[in-house]
């Protein structure tokens, strides 16, 4: 039995007030299998998830735009909040993985202005989350409330350099800031990685994680350092410049150990979850959250399939395509985890 138009209306409204802050990693996990299916060499098929990845990045702004005016009050509160306020950075990072999927298929004007609009973005927020963050007390630890959405931070500055390196600059002038911005994109992204980490750890250590804290969020610290390999490929692709010179030989170095970091992460995480869910029956129902456990796999498998190619390993390009497969599941299932949550909520008995 349906619920009349006025309770629907109100549902509605509650759950526009309580619209995640990390939502666009939707947009990151959906578009990033899109760039994955492009790479293993089905371009064709790629149209779909960006097709869907798209629509949900303009549904998205609609309903961001829509709770910054109905419920600022919550809004703001997110972006003080130590658990939640890194995640607006799934912004930055939807937009750029858009981008990228739309310069593949050759709308390259579109691309390039996602990508100035998500480097305006990513200024912006990069500024003034850290300081809200740890400026506005509220008597609790922030430490203790350090979590995986901060790594999200890093996954933004990378995905702005993957994008990046894409360009192809009309002027040897414009190829000189573009490897400037490159560079410095995939070096903050590197240093923001590692003083997460840092944090996460002592975190870990001093204040202890329960199966119901280690969310899937923490699958952005493998993710981070996959799109870390993705940018740092593209930025030794990228054409020569003072730079990119300077930075090719490092940058070159470490890709294949952050890969190595990655690989190695993958099953503490998945030992984490069956910890979490088998040991302790924490349930598994959805949650938006859970799109940032599907975005760490499928940007692996661009990670290894890139990585490959490039180096010239062949058994690292073949993990690449069958992660491409698990990333596919992995979306299924929570697409589908969605489609449940939607209906219910339409019902009105979500």
């Amino acid at each position: 039995m349906t619920s009349p138009p006025s309770i629907l209306a109100a549902r509605a409204d509650q759950a526009l007030a309580e619209l995640s802050p990390g939502y666009f990693a939707l947009v990151m996990g959906t578009g990033i299998l899109s760039i994955a299916v492009h790479e293993a060499g089905a371009s064709r098929l790629a149209l779909i998830p960006l097709g869907i990845a798209a629509v949900a990045y303009g549904v998205l702004v609609v309903l961001f735009v829509a709770r910054w005016f109905r419920h600022g009050d919550r809004l703001r509160a997110d972006a003080r909040n130590p658990e939640t306020a890194f995640a607006f950075f799934t912004i930055v990072a939807g937009t750029d993985v858009v981008a990228v999927g739309l310069h593949q298929h050759g709308w390259g004007t579109v691309a390039t202005g996602l990508l100035a609009l998500a480097a305006a973005i990513w200024l912006v927020l990069g500024y003034v989350l850290p300081w809200q963050v740890l400026m506005t007390r509220d008597g609790e630890p922030i430490l203790a409330r350090t979590n995986g959405s901060w790594f999200i931070w890093s996954v933004a500055s990378q995905s702005l350099a993957v994008g990046l390196s894409g360009l192809h600059p009309a002027t040897p002038r414009l190829a000189d800031v573009l490897g400037v911005l490159t560079v410095m994109a995939w070096s903050v992204g590197i240093i923001l990685y590692l003083g997460i980490a840092v944090l996460v750890i002592l975190r870990v250590v001093h204040h202890g994680i329960t199966p119901e804290q280690f969310e899937p969020t923490y699958w952005v610290s493998m993710g981070a350092l996959a799109i870390s390999v993705v940018a740092g490929a593209g930025i030794v692709d990228m054409t020569p410049v003072p730079m990119v010179d300077a930075a090719r030989g490092l940058i070159g170095g470490t890709v294949v150990v952050f890969w190595c970091f990655a690989a190695w992460l993958m099953p503490l995480l998945a030992g984490a979850g069956l910890w979490r869910h088998v040991l302790h029956r924490v349930p598994l129902r959805y949650t938006p959250s859970l799109w940032s456990m599907v975005f760490p796999l499928g940007m692996f498998a661009v990670a290894s399939m890139r990585l490959g190619r490039v180096e010239h390993l062949p058994m690292v390009e073949v993990v690449g395509v069958v992660f491409l497969g698990v990333a596919l599941l992995a979306w299924a299932l929570v697409a589908a985890g969605l489609a449940v949550t939607l209906a219910r909520l339409a019902r009105g008995t979500a």
